[in-house]
């Protein structure tokens, strides 16, 4: 029998499944992600399924939520950025400051204009200097250049100084994006270099596991649109794999639950994912997915990310209240359960002042060797020191203040997680779950309500009552997603920009029950009357029963929705979409714009056939390196023109996209039994 396995990595849990001919689940598992050794967790959960029928394995697939939880908590491995003919207001606009610090991003003289003409000759000179001055401090090199999808000229010859003098991984702008827009590109950019170690780390991770059980199939990842490409693909674009996550979960969602028309809501530990489904398929957004703060050029599913899962750090702020994310912390339940201690220190701090270091301890997250190449002697030190399990941070500011610095420092590169009480906890406080230490958790919500109290004059909760605060929270967390669940549906309308206020508005309005209205009222408002909310994920049953019944819809929690990411997984083909712009600059010109420069035509007709040849041959090749077996290749165009009583229709603008699609190549059942 042909098996295929679908493995998903996420911040918290790593899920694999098994999954028979008829893509039907055999067998599925759940562990823990070893952030410092993804091995393990993945090992874990591959050992936990029926290893009869490992050699009969012909495909195996992979998602993984950590290019996303990345970008949503700004985090990444260091990198240096070198902008081409970029100004102060295009590096202001591009983010990169927020993103990367003042360190890491170099600008230098060069770029095309729009007609793809040299505009600056490049500073081959500082280019050197720059690589050789970051070459042995970061772990990649990003290049963006002005107008480089026009003419990458400045781009490729910037890549090859970076291949021959530092012998890094390099992120062109031009190979990543094809429209315009130099800020949005050179953060793309930026962002797919920082995730390259990351996946690279996931991707030996796993195949040395599959060498080990014996398994030969070929290994497939699934990129932000659901679509899969192989791992070689995967690490030279880790970008492409952003919302990879999500999108197998929308996949896995739509096959468990078995509805065409829906809403999926898939909550992990560190954000919420959220999409509308119709006809089987998401929609494509093809100006770029909202990640957190950041909007990269990616083509991925329409969807919303926002920063709120189970394991989201709970804060207060004066004018919202309860504040829950962006950041993850490890809930106090799941660190007592394993590290037991612990439970002894929150008792400690049960009994003596409120202090905001309470509940918080540092601990291991994950090892990136091009940041521990340059670590300080007090990060070292506090490094080394978490090698015997997680600092009480209250105690060492007490006694070392040098180490709370160190490990704040570490914990802002990302190499070091701090815990917090966290909606899990009041999950476990609550009775809603019960996977890790409900003892810790209760004394973690008496902690954090009491400083709640004593610090900033927050909730009426009685002294030492654990379940009032954990009831708050968890109502929290249900009107922030019935909140997002409406903002969703409002940019699902066409309602684009900050529209998260009157979401707000609008699900309190739907969530009032009618006898609770004023009786003049002359609202009556309904939401996703005809969709159901397909809700999946590890806390998806904690929290969505009575997220359906405050927005009154119909809720569907299917089967296996626990590792739905891990089964969307193998339902997809390869795709490759290829754009190229035809421009008409001078009246009787048409100018191609393809991968190795503009080419100019006579003819429009001339130049759509070229533009055509041009994206079938590049999108074709793409597929076939991104694991295709075979290929269908359809074509899309867009044109813009212009009609006036002088010139009649003239034309400005074309977009021609080639769409090279194909089922991924698997290892054949006999191999598997010869």
């Amino acid at each position: 029998m042909a098996c295929y396995l679908g493995i998903d990595t996420g911040g918290t849990f790593t899920d694999a499944v098994l999954l028979d001919e008829q893509r039907r689940v055999v067998a599925s598992a759940k562990r823990l992600t070893t952030r410092l050794d993804l091995s393990v967790g993945i090992g874990q959960s591959l050992a936990a399924l029926p290893q009869q029928l490992m050699p009969e394995v012909v495909m195996v697939s992979l998602s993984s939520t950590l290019t996303t939880n990345s970008a949503v908590e700004g985090k990444g491995s260091p990198v240096c950025v070198l902008l081409i003919g970029y100004d102060a207001q295009q590096l202001k606009a591009s983010g990169l400051p927020e993103l990367l610090g003042p360190d890491g991003i170099v600008m230098l003289a060069g770029g095309h204009d729009a007609g793809g003409r040299e505009q600056t000759a490049l500073d081959e000179e500082a280019v050197r200097q720059a690589i050789l001055s970051y070459r042995d401090r970061v772990s990649a090199f990003a290049i963006s250049a002005s107008f480089s999808v026009r003419n990458p000229a400045h781009e490729l010859r910037v890549q090859e100084l970076v291949n021959s003098l530092a012998g890094k991984p390099v992120s062109c702008g031009h190979e990543l994006a094809s429209s315009l827009g130099a800020p949005r590109r050179a953060m793309t950019a930026a962002l797919n270099a920082r995730m390259i170690a990351q996946v690279s780390q996931l991707i030996d991770s796993v195949q040395g596991l599959l060498v080990r059980l014996n398994i030969r199939a070929p290994l497939m990842i699934v990129k932000g649109d659901g679509s899969l490409i192989n791992v070689e693909n995967a690490v030279q674009r880790p970008i492409s794999t952003v919302l990879s996550g999500p999108a197998a979960s929308v996949n896995g969602a739509c096959a468990l639950s078995g509805y065409r028309d829906l809403i999926v809501a898939d909550m992990g530990g560190t954000t919420t994912d959220i999409a509308v489904v119709r006809n089987g398929r998401p929609e494509l957004s093809f100006d770029g997915a909202r990640i957190g703060d950041w909007r990269p050029m990616v083509e991925a599913i329409r969807l919303y990310s926002i920063g709120l899962g189970g394991d989201s750090e709970l804060s207060f702020d004066s004018g919202l209240g309860i504040v829950i994310g962006p950041r993850r912390v490890v809930p106090l339940s799941l660190l007592a359960s394993q590290y037991p201690a612990v439970i002894e220190v929150l008792e400690r701090q049960l009994r003596s002042r409120p202090c905001s270091s309470h509940n918080r301890f540092a601990l291991r997250l994950q090892r990136d060797d091009a940041l521990l190449r340059h670590l300080s002697p007090d990060e070292q030190a506090a490094w080394e020191r978490l090698e015997d399990g997680p600092v009480d941070i209250e105690q060492a500011a007490i006694d070392e203040r040098w180490l709370a610095r160190a490990l704040a420092r570490l914990e802002r590169k990302g190499l070091v997680i701090y815990s917090g009480f966290t909606p899990t906890d009041a999950a476990h406080v609550l009775g809603l779950s019960r996977h890790w230490n409900g003892a810790a958790a209760s004394l973690a919500a008496r902690i954090w309500a009491r400083r709640m109290r004593r610090q900033y004059g927050f909730g009426t909760w009685p002294e030492g009552d654990a379940e009032a605060p954990a009831r708050d929270v968890y109502q929290r967390v249900i009107q922030i997603i019935c909140a997002k669940l409406v903002e969703a549906g409002l940019h699902d309308a066409g309602q684009d920009g900050d529209v998260s206020r009157l979401a707000r508005v609008l699900s309190e309005l739907i969530m009032t029950p009618k006898d609770g209205r004023d009786a003049r009222s002359v609202f009556s408002m309904h939401f996703a009357d005809n969709l159901p909310v397909v809700a999946v994920g590890g806390p998806a049953s904690s929290y969505y029963p009575m997220v359906a019944e405050a927005l009154g819809v119909h809720l569907c929690l299917p089967e296996h929705g626990e590792v739905a990411n891990a089964v969307g997984t193998v339902f997809g083909e390869v795709v490759q979409r290829v754009h190229i712009t035809v421009l008409q600059p001078v009246f009787g010109v048409f100018r191609v714009f393809t991968r190795h420069g503009p080419v100019d035509h006579a003819t429009l007709e001339a130049a759509l056939a070229r533009a055509r040849e041009e994206a079938a041959e590049e999108a074709g090749q793409m597929a076939l390196q991104a694991g295709a077996d075979s290929l269908r290749i359809d074509y899309q165009l867009e044109e813009n023109r212009v009609r006036n009583d002088i010139d009649g229709e003239v034309f400005f603008e074309a977009r021609v996209t080639a769409v090279a699609c194909g089922m991924p190549l698997l290892r054949v059942a006999e191999c598997a039994e010869g």
